[in-house]
């Protein structure tokens, strides 16, 4: 399965909002997330990816947009 596959899979777990099919549209603004739903949201990226997300990364601005968090996951030797 594609990044951007396990991605959206994770990430339709706590959408309250139809996710953007624009990567680079913010998660926050289209209602999808909020900071809540970020927590749970990193927990199940963290399963699936076999990353670990510190706690100085769980910052909304770093999982803005499926683009951002797929840079962030590449950067952190995600596969």
């Amino acid at each position: 399965m594609a990044v951007d596959d396990k991605i959206l899979q994770a990430l339709g777990k706590v959408a309250k909002a139809p996710i953007p099919t624009d990567r680079e549209a913010s998660l926050f603004e289209t209602g999808v997330l909020d900071s809540f739903d970020l927590v749970d949201f990193v927990t199940d990226i963290e399963k699936e990816f076999n990353v670990k997300v510190p706690d100085s990364d769980l910052h909304p601005s770093k999982f803005e947009s499926l683009a951002k968090i797929a840079a962030y996951l590449n950067s952190h030797g995600a596969a």
